[in-house]
């Protein structure tokens, strides 16, 4: 290796050097650590996994997960096309998607229990080896099983060359069978599989709201072995809920019973909406609320339960509508007056103006606003509003899901040359990035979003009761709603307009200028600009605006250059998108975009053999595969090999004594 290192070159990071010096302590454990990360940077790099607006789909999203959007049955088909029939290949991907069920299904099959065992371990140790090649055994390692680490290990790099070697795999095999331990094993190197295909799992937001379990999603998340987070406007939502913030406490209420969704927010975390209840049926009693009914079948609840949930629906709306009120004429500097509606109400005549336009309201049954003052809560709703929030705050299950986002979250990521961001670069309409003041100084583009989660930090983790707290807090329902937030993206949130206002031109909510300008190569370029990134050698990876699938819009934007794969994994969606979502895979050669089909249930993918119908586009093509050198990780790994060969030197030279 050459060591052209100048005595000056190690004095100057002296210091740093006899830190590294305890964990290197030998030229020979120093010379051993470049040897093996220099082999690792030759390696192909990782495959990465992206996936968006989650919104509480938990079982396609499992099932994505399990599958890494085909890349195991593409492995599958690699390794054993020519030795295996489709239905036999098929039904191997399902046991490494559904290991335990499908087991079951599969011991029932079987005459002689034992060859099911035995056939499989043989195919699953191969498939194993084959997704497991791009990794130093020390990679794997780390993946492995405690209860079959040493044994999986030992499989996975013997080679049945002789006949003594051949023996010795075998009888491995026959002790894991003899001694009961094979569904065991099979269940581990099965999940094994799952992780070795995906080397890093992306989520570009929106994993709460809609769908019934976004719990289980944060759950399965917190389990994996290497994820990042970049946050939708939705996650913000329960962020700023769970930190205290009582409009989000009010709005994550108010789309919960609109999605029949209460139960999550009751069973799952346990929050406490007696009060809730208990206040909008004595105050909503003799109104039926028609406009809040929930989006859910007559068959899914009775009527009873329907009716409960509109007036609770209502009864938080209304409370939103006036704390809202409350922040927007605290920060001026959010520039939404205009989003004081309740005032603009004549409570009279049952009409309401906006924009010098006025309008018949659908409902104008308000027990609780006083028109001479509509933003001032009663006794009752603040009673309400705090005691949920309270309940909010001690939900533990909360607390932890929320400081996992903020762990491995972020507003934007960039990643081996990607910028992941959920929603978009505010814009103004001539191009130039859209400027916000917080704390009294001027931001704009990256810096307003390094600012603006820099300032949400401050709302989940300052102390109580001080500026700093509520400025957070007050933040971070503006990421939610407000025009200069990446991850909101439009003008206007019209949720009162949409209850109130027949007339659909009041429920306009006007994207973000980045969306009519992303196909701009000019407009492109000041964006990659901006975040350091090379136009030529890189991509915008965003979700939050379903893409319109079936009206032949593409996701595809920019020249490729911008990918938008929000495809409607909510079912709420689907009807506009005409797909089940969208989701990424970038390998060492190729970017495909999975388009999904709606996903049925795991016990229909275990008894049928039935995969998620999945179409895949090739992206990009590169001509030479990307290396683990040409990541972020091999640029971090590149500048610990050039600090481990300074320590080296500085052993050689006597500088520093070896130990």
């Amino acid at each position: 290796m050459a060591m052209n290192i100048s005595d000056r070159e190690i004095y100057e990071k002296i210091d740093y050097l006899k830190l590294l010096s305890k964990l290197y302590p030998s030229i020979s454990k120093a010379s051993t650590e470049v040897i093996n990360m220099e082999a690792i940077l030759n390696l192909p790099k990782g495959t990465e996994h992206f996936i968006t607006d989650i919104h509480g789909e938990y079982e396609p999203f499992v099932h994505v997960l399990k599958n890494g959007s085909g890349t195991i049955k593409r492995k599958i088909d690699e390794l054993f096309e020519g030795e295996l029939m489709e239905s036999e290949r098929r039904k191997l991907a399902t046991l490494v998607y559904y290991p335990e069920q499908k087991l079951e299904c599969m011991e029932a099959e079987y005459e002689n229990i034992e060859d099911c065992y035995r056939i499989n371990m043989y195919r699953l140790i191969k498939l194993c080896k084959y997704t497991s090649s791009k990794y130093t055994r020390s990679k794997v390692r780390n993946l492995l099983p405690d209860d079959f680490k040493y044994i999986i290990e030992e499989l996975l790099h013997e080679h049945m060359n002789g006949e003594h070697k051949e023996k010795y795999y075998r009888s491995i095999i026959e002790s894991i069978i003899e001694t009961d331990r094979a569904r065991e094993f099979i269940i581990a190197i099965a999940e094994l599989i799952q992780k070795l295909v995906v080397a890093r799992l992306h989520i570009i937001g929106d994993i709460f709201d809609r769908g019934p379990r976004p719990d289980i999603i944060v759950d399965r998340l917190m389990n994996h072995h290497c994820v990042d987070i970049q946050w939708g406007n939705h996650d913000m939502l329960w962020m700023a809920a769970a930190a205290g913030e009582k409009t989000c406490v009010a709005n994550a209420l108010r789309i919960s019973a609109r999605y029949a969704n209460l139960d999550v927010v009751e069973d799952i975390y346990g929050i406490n909406l007696l009060p809730l209840a208990t206040f909008a049926i004595e105050t909503y009693r003799d109104d039926p609320c028609l406009e809040f009914m929930p989006k859910i079948s007559d068959e899914e609840v009775s009527t009873t339960e329907k009716s409960l949930m509109a007036k609770m629906h209502k009864a938080i709306s209304i409370i939103q509508f006036k704390l809202e009120g409350e922040i927007i004429k605290r920060r001026p500097e959010f520039e939404m007056k205009h989003r004081l509606l309740l005032n603009m109400v004549d409570y009279e005549n049952g009409t309401i103006n906006i924009k010098g336009k006025t309008y018949k309201m659908k409902d104008m049954y308000f027990p609780t606003i006083d028109p001479k003052n509509p933003y001032e809560l009663t006794d009752a709703e603040r009673n309400v509003i705090d005691r949920v929030t309270a309940s909010f705050k001690r939900s533990d299950k909360l607390q932890r899901h929320v400081e996992f986002l903020f762990s491995k979250g972020s507003i934007f990521l960039k990643v081996n040359s990607n910028l992941l961001i959920h929603g978009c670069v505010p814009l103004n309409e001539d191009g130039s990035f859209m400027s916000m003041r917080i704390k009294g100084r001027e931001y704009s583009g990256k810096e307003l979003m390094i600012q603006m989660e820099k300032t949400a930090r401050e709302g989940y983790f300052s102390k109580e009761n001080t500026e700093e707290k509520q400025y957070g807090l007050d933040i971070m329902w503006y990421m939610w709603t407000g025009k200069c937030s990446s991850i909101f993206g439009k003008d206007n949130m019209t949720t009162f307009e949409r209850y109130f206002i027949e007339e659909k031109e009041t429920h306009t909510e006007n994207k973000n200028s980045y969306y009519s300008l992303r196909e701009d190569e000019d407009v492109c370029k000041k964006i990659f600009d901006e975040f350091g990134l090379d136009i030529n050698d890189s991509h915008i990876i965003n979700g939050h605006v379903p893409v319109k699938s079936k009206s032949g819009e593409s996701p595809i934007k920019a020249n490729g250059k911008i990918l938008v794969i929000d495809g409607g994994f909510s079912k709420a969606y689907q009807s506009k998108t005409g797909i089940a979502g969208y989701t990424l895979i970038y390998n060492s050669v190729t970017m495909q975009l999975v388009s999904h089909q709606p996903f049925s249930s795991m016990e229909e993918a275990v008894n049928d053999e039935s995969d998620i119908l999945s179409t895949t586009v090739v992206v990009e093509h590169k001509s030479k595969r990307k290396l683990v050198r040409d990541t972020d990780e091999g640029i971090r790994m590149q500048k610990e090999i050039d600090d481990l060969k300074l320590l080296l030197r500085a052993y050689q030279r006597g500088i520093i004594k070896q130990r």
